[in-house]
């Protein structure tokens, strides 16, 4: 069992170690890690006893019996019974001696998803209470010996899932330092430009870019991207807006979308500062709230009023319109004029999770925000990581 555990895991190291550099880079990474993870992974076995089964009717067969009397060995006929249970899982697995074991291991013909438990009745010997007792104890240690297995893969299936993570992040990491010495060298290179690095001019708390990558098939190019740290300070800010707003009810009322988008603006750029401009948080069109690089975005806030699941789906699409970056982020606020906020909540996350860009739900899910990555039209390496939150925004002071 460890030599088949272990097999499977290098199956799983050697992928990430023969995976094109520039295609690693490109593609989403936890697309890699799920994918690498799927390769190592292990089915348990899964015995479906309530399925079980007996063969239609009784085989006779000719077998060599040990007499007790004479000590010989003789050619009888004999009735073969046969019980079939089936089993999800590889049928290899049986084969396999687990970590823990039994000294008397039980006996089965094992197919391919289903085993065989048979008692051979020599000259009608055998009532119907002895078959069914029998076959229900070597059932019940073959479970027991698929248990001590499945012990065995279930800590392998973790162990894989703890450690895939990490090499994927470091195998990137190396590639991304290889390009940047490529870059550094100062030669120029043959099929494609050096490597340049983006960076977007903050100078207060300073909005670092990644190096995600280009289109998939071509050679990996840096892009701009706002760092994790700036894009959840960002958040921050929108949130004690939001709480500032909610406890002003009867000021809050007055403001149209675009007033409250204005606000939002003002609590950003008081935080985060364009070397150019002064403002890094800019507004476009009516409600749009974006950091912009060489004509594209690398934040979008979208601001809307709730007018049910719809609307709101329509405005998912809008945000997705725009012409991203890879791994954009994004923020989706939606202002609560009246309705059950908690019903509400529910209807847009359910909005976000149906929508044919979906790909996964982040790691922060509270009353406050929920996170998801969506993907880009048309490419579903293009990730966008959106926070979806709520404002309560009466319509009146009442």
């Amino acid at each position: 069992m460890g030599q088949h555990l272990a097999q499977a895991r290098a199956k799983a190291e050697q992928a990430l170690l023969d995976y094109n550099p520039d295609q690693l880079l490109l593609a989403s990474e936890t697309d890699v890690v799920d994918y690498l993870i799927g390769l190592g992974t292990i089915e348990e076995l899964v015995l479906h006893r309530d399925e079980a089964y007996q063969l239609d009717s009784p085989a006779e067969i000719t077998k060599w019996v040990h007499d007790r009397w004479d000590r010989q060995k003789h050619q009888r006929r004999v009735t073969r019974y046969t019980v079939v249970v089936p089993f999800s899982g590889d049928p290899k697995l049986f084969d396999l001696r687990a970590s823990t074991f039994g000294l008397a291991p039980p006996y089965a013909y094992v197919g391919r998803q289903e085993i065989h438990l048979f008692w051979d009745s020599d000259y009608g010997h055998g009532t119907a209470e002895v078959i069914k007792s029998h076959i229900g104890e070597e059932l019940t240690r073959i479970e027991t010996s698929v248990g001590f297995t499945n012990n065995d893969i279930a800590r392998h299936n973790k162990t894989l899932a703890s450690a895939i993570p990490g090499l994927v992040s470091k195998r990137r990491a190396k590639h991304l330092a290889d390009k940047q010495i490529q870059a550094d060298l100062g030669f120029p290179l043959k099929t494609r430009r050096d490597a340049a690095t983006y960076t977007v001019p903050i100078t207060r708390k300073k909005v670092v870019p990644t190096r995600p990558p280009q289109e998939r098939g071509q050679a990996y190019t840096p892009e701009p991207a706002m760092g994790e740290a700036e894009y959840e300070q960002a958040l921050k800010v929108l949130l004690n807006s939001r709480n500032a707003l909610e406890r002003s009810p009867s000021i809050a009322a007055k403001f149209t979308e675009e007033e409250i988008r204005d606000i939002l603006l003002i609590g950003l750029n008081a935080q985060f500062e364009g070397a150019a401009s002064g403002e890094v948080f800019n507004g476009a069109g009516k409600t749009d709230i974006l950091i912009r690089e060489d004509d594209r975005n690398i934040f979008i806030g979208e601001c809307k009023i709730w007018n049910g699941p719809k609307k709101f789906a329509a405005a998912i699409d809008q945000l997705l319109s725009y012409t991203t970056w890879r791994d954009t982020k994004a923020a989706l606020l939606i202002f609560v004029k009246s309705g059950d906020v908690t019903a509400i909540t529910t209807k847009a996350v359910t909005a976000v999770t149906e929508h044919p860009n979906f790909k996964r739900k982040g790691t922060h899910a509270s009353e406050d925000r929920h996170d998801f990555v969506l993907h880009a039209n048309g490419d579903p390496n293009r990730e966008i990581k959106l926070a979806l939150m709520l404002f309560v925004i009466p319509t009146s002071t009442a």
